[in-house]
């Protein structure tokens, strides 16, 4: 099946990056080459005249419609990494350019875990995921003034109760206005968020939460994690929610042993309490929400929509279910 191309993707040249690079930042590309992976921008491997290796991320064609959060996401990735930069426990690219419509970083060494070879996955793949829980102990020790987005106008709020009810709205809006056919009521997704307010309370403090850790943003070399990328969709929040995209489909509360756990917490195993049980359910019902209602402006129809479907759909009704 071929892949499916995003309408937020430009579809460019290696002249044409060449030449927004020299546009933008006065820089000068020796050879670029594009870089897989994601949905929402263009990404592409840059060398510059001076012999650096980096990496741009261009946005999407002016116009395009765009998911309420999605506002201004390549300033928000420069400051992702300025913000993850500030402790050297976090590996994250240095920013060496930004404007609102690129961002060039430095190309960190590795490759995504969803390119690890097979050989070497037995033994490398628990030691990056242990880097990855420590790694994010020291993301979620930088904290925030406010709960929810920042910038451009997008969703924010005093209190994460009042930030996560605001966000997950965004989200169904977003549902209503592509026409998405969700298996919920949308009231039904609020009255959910509603009722288990009281456990969003428990989150006194803002924490910076890369949102987006699956496998393809986890970069590793010779057994060790070497940088946490894409963090353009950071917010504000609960550092619970960065256990959602790591253990993708699956309840790591349920999993004392795992890796991502060892890092974050030590060897001790960590008991979640009632209240982490049920936000890692209403993290998990936002996310997958998210991966239905984005599929539209993804141009994700047919075959792939279905296969998606399938996949998230009963992910979400067991959520949905068992948190009650």
């Amino acid at each position: 099946m071929p892949a499916v191309i995003s309408p937020t993707q430009r579809q460019l040249t290696p002249d044409a990056v060449a030449a927004l690079l020299r546009q933008h930042f006065s820089r000068t590309v020796v050879h670029c080459g594009p870089l897989s992976g994601g949905t929402y921008a263009a990404v592409w491997a840059v060398t510059l005249d001076d012999g650096t290796e980096a990496v741009v991320k261009i946005g999407p064609p002016p116009g395009v419609p765009l998911l309420r959060y999605e506002r201004g996401l390549i300033a928000a990735e420069a400051r992702y990494y300025r913000l993850a930069g500030t402790s050297a426990e976090i590996p994250v690219p240095k920013v060496l350019d930004v404007d609102d419509d690129l961002v060039l970083v430095e190309r960190l060494p590795g490759r995504p875990l969803t390119q690890m070879p097979e050989e070497h996955k037995a033994t490398a793949d628990s030691s990056v995921r242990h880097d990855l829980g420590a790694a994010l102990r020291h993301l979620h020790a930088v904290k925030g003034d406010r709960f929810g987005y920042d910038g451009d106008g997008r969703t924010s709020a005093g209190t994460w109760p009042e930030a996560f009810a605001a966000m997950t709205a965004d989200l169904l809006a977003d549902g209503r206005d592509w026409g998405v056919a969700l298996p919920v009521a949308d009231d039904e997704i609020m009255a959910t968020v509603d009722r288990h307010a009281r456990m969003l309370q428990e989150v006194p403090t803002p924490a910076l939460v890369h949102f987006d850790l699956w496998d393809g943003n986890v970069l590793c070399e010779d057994g060790r994690l070497t940088g946490l990328v894409d963090g353009e969709r950071y917010f504000w929040g609960d550092p619970l929610y960065d256990f959602v995209s790591s253990v993708l489909g699956r309840r790591i509360e349920d999993m004392p042993a795992h890796p991502v756990l060892h890092g974050y917490y030590g060897r001790v195993p960590h008991t979640f309490t009632s209240a982490e049980r049920a936000r890692l359910m209403l993290y998990r019902i936002q996310f997958c929400l998210l991966l239905l209602i984005e599929m539209p402006s993804r141009a994700m129809v047919g075959e792939t929509e279905r296969e998606r479907r399938e996949w998230v759909t009963p992910w979400l009704l067991s959520e949905l279910r068992d948190l009650g």
